[in-house]
């Protein structure tokens, strides 16, 4: 179960290769137990398990880890040196969005990029529906946010922001809500 909460909850690389790990010896254990017991259905099954277990951890604290501390490493020195700060792409998910007083608002889920020019299209935003069951997810135009290092801010008021047409879960637009840019649909 323990295994389960740390590779379920992507806390990042290393704790979900981690999570692999305690895996790991799970199945071996398990495969230890068939041995013992003669049960060769224990056996395959866990020695299967192991195997991609075993994946998991080169996945996660292989390569995984290295992208993770490849880019973490970047934003650190662009912090200490004269050229633009930088964040990673994958950072934008989960960076807490507020208003231009700095008042909480939600938090950015997925930034959605234009393949041509590159340029961040929109960015989805969720803000907790009241009582914090469920949420509510937004499109906000790119002209409409500032990006910093520990903050996504929105150029609209608490107004504003609500009167964006809340997303249908897994059907987002393809190009910026009319409603989000002022013009009209």
């Amino acid at each position: 179960m323990i295994a389960a909460m740390m590779t379920a909850a992507n806390l990042g690389a290393r704790i979900t290769g981690w999570g692999f790990v305690v895996f790991t010896l799970g199945s071996i254990c398990w495969t230890l137990v068939g041995i013992g017991s003669g049960q060769t259905n224990l056996i395959a099954a866990n020695a299967f398990l192991t195997f991609v277990n075993l994946v998991g951890i080169w996945r996660w604290l292989g390569r995984q880890r290295a992208y993770e501390d490849g880019g973490k490493s970047a934003e650190a020195k662009s912090r200490k040196s004269s050229v633009p700060t930088l964040f990673t792409a994958t950072g934008i998910a989960g960076l807490p969005v507020v208003d231009a007083d700095g008042a909480a608002m939600g938090k950015a889920v997925e930034a959605l990029i234009e393949c041509r020019s590159g340029e961040v299209s929109y960015v989805v935003v969720a803000t907790a529906k009241p009582g914090g069951l469920g949420e509510d997810l937004r499109a906000v135009p790119r002209d409409a946010i500032r990006f910093s290092c520990d903050a996504l801010s929105v150029d609209l008021d608490v107004d504003a922001f609500a009167a964006l047409a809340p997303l249908e879960s897994g059907d987002w637009p393809d190009a910026v809500p009319p409603q989000a840019t002022g013009r009209a649909a």
